[in-house]
């Protein structure tokens, strides 16, 4: 099993994960923001991941901290999960639509953490969650788990477009930490 333990703690923040990559898509999430918590369990449930997410943040000042430090942990735990990442595809992608929004998510799981984000929302938040963490929380995750994550959602509904892009990432994710014993360490190099 590819599991890992995180915990992140900040004078602004205090943060446990424990995540299971090769789980039955069942969660708990507690991070204060309602709508991130949802976007959270649909990541969890469509990638299939096993996830136990507690953050207690200055939310007080406002989501940005408690969005970035969850990032930062939850990409933590995917690179300690998955080791020197051997056996994995490697590469994942995901288009997903919801209503009139459409996702698009590729990943490479490459040890470089890189991100691209084309998106323009409409409104400032979602509930008590702020629309711009959106693309925050990705260059966090991808930084701190060394994956490149590029992403693109057009829509009209921001809702539909925040929730298509995490079902997009967890789908993308799933693909790319997919076990395949022929490949070895997927690189040229021998090493990721």
């Amino acid at each position: 099993m590819r599991t890992a333990s995180v915990k992140r703690q900040t004078k602004e923040t205090d943060i446990t994960v424990d995540l299971n990559i090769d789980g039955s898509g069942t969660g708990s999430i507690t991070t204060g923001i309602g709508f991130f918590d949802h976007m959270l369990m649909s990541f969890t449930k469509h990638g299939l991941f096993d996830l136990k997410l507690k953050a207690k943040g200055d939310l007080d000042v406002d989501d940005h901290h408690t969005v970035e430090d969850v990032g930062l942990a939850l990409g933590e735990a995917f690179k300690d999960a998955l080791k020197d990442k051997s056996n994995i595809e490697r590469f994942g992608h995901a288009i997903v639509p919801m209503d009139e929004s459409l996702s698009q998510v590729a990943v490479d799981i490459s040890g470089r953490g890189y991100s691209v984000f084309n998106a323009e929302f409409k409104a400032e938040k979602i509930g008590d969650y702020s629309t711009r963490m959106t693309r925050h929380f990705i260059d966090s995750f991808a930084r701190s788990a060394g994956i490149t994550i590029n992403v693109k959602i057009e829509g009209e509904d921001d809702h539909h477009m925040v929730e298509a892009m995490f079902k997009a990432l967890a789908i993308a994710l799933y693909k790319a930490t997919a076990k395949n014993e022929k490949r070895g360490v997927p690189s040229t190099k021998g090493k990721l």
